[in-house]
């Protein structure tokens, strides 16, 4: 590749495999890099980026959150003694509920965050049009700031212009931190919804069908033992959500896999020491027995003043 602006930037296509990139990144050779550069993927490399990379958030938010908010139900309605019916109960609708919230609310965001960037390109399109020096000297005291000298700002930046969508395209990238969604971006955030709806779903069940199936199989082991177990399977969800994490930056997937668990750990924790102290203390002041005893004056009174003396 010749490195005068009279030739192309960079060749037509994408030409690296991403995957040996990040390899080569992470054992630190040059010469892995070279042959990753080199090797022509026909568009492939690319593909894979976005479609595995780009849900990724998706994916860990939801399902993680998923897991913690079935297991803090579990932890909390253990330490409170509650049935196993009433935590399933608890558990199976909370999490399908929480599971089309945060779906919903995704598909929304994403759009609403969509429409405001193709609502701030279009005034970039508009300025650019009618006062393209100001949207030119912009870019220009941009590259500057960067390191870049005076002069090749001025010259790449004018080169670049020539293109009018190409460079609102980069304007909304390098001055406003703003990537423009692609063409399709209503089936984007509605994929974007979906995925943190199952992601929420599927890991959000984890924890209730371990507490349910153990004691269902088992059915000689105390609550205690059950919960245990759950407490097993939630770590075991964690811990592969966090290796699955790692695959896509450093591939420290013990280390990713501990530290999500641990923070799943923590949560867990609270919601199990804050159910125990509330039935602590709803138990020893007699929280919801007192008005159960009212109830018969309650009655009385309400057949005093009531028309014929009648009682609710």
């Amino acid at each position: 590749m010749r490195s005068d602006l009279g030739e192309p930037l960079m060749p037509s296509g994408p030409v690296r495999d991403l995957n040996a990139a990040r390899d080569a990144y992470a054992s630190g050779s040059a010469e892995a890099s070279r042959r990753a550069h080199n090797a022509a993927m026909d568009g492939m490399a690319v593909e894979a980026h976005e479609q595995s990379g780009g849900r990724l958030k998706g994916i860990v938010f939801g399902g993680l959150d998923g897991i913690l908010t079935s297991f803090a139900i579990i932890a909390g309605g253990v330490g409170a003694h509650l049935d196993p019916v009433a935590l399933l109960a608890l558990g199976v609708s909370n999490v399908l509920a929480d599971a089309l919230s945060m779906g919903a609310g995704e598909f929304l965001s994403s759009r609403s965050y969509n429409n405001y960037v193709r609502k701030e390109r279009e005034r970039e399109a508009w300025e650019m049009e009618n006062y393209p020096a100001g949207e030119i000297a912009e870019m220009v005291e941009l590259f500057v700031a960067r390191g870049m000298s005076q002069e090749d700002a001025q010259h790449v930046i004018q080169r670049m212009a020539k293109y009018k969508e190409f460079f609102v395209d980069l304007m909304m990238t390098e001055e406003l931190s703003l990537p423009v969604p692609s063409d399709d971006d209503g089936m984007d955030s509605l994929k974007d919804g979906a995925i943190m709806f199952i992601a929420f779903a599927l890991f959000g069940m984890l924890p209730l069908v371990g507490f349910v199936f153990t004691g269902v199989l088992f059915p000689d082991l105390s609550t205690g033992s059950v919960f245990c177990v759950a407490c097993f399977i939630t770590a075991a969800a964690l811990f592969g959500l966090g290796a699955f994490k790692a695959k896509f930056h450093d591939k420290a997937y013990v280390r990713s896999g501990v530290e999500t668990t641990l923070l799943g750990g923590v949560c867990a924790a609270v919601a199990y020491f804050v159910g125990r102290a509330v039935s602590h203390v709803a138990v020893a002041s007699e929280l919801f027995a007192q008005p159960q005893m009212q109830a018969p004056l309650l009655q009385q009174a309400t057949a005093a003043w009531m028309p014929g003396g009648a009682a609710l």
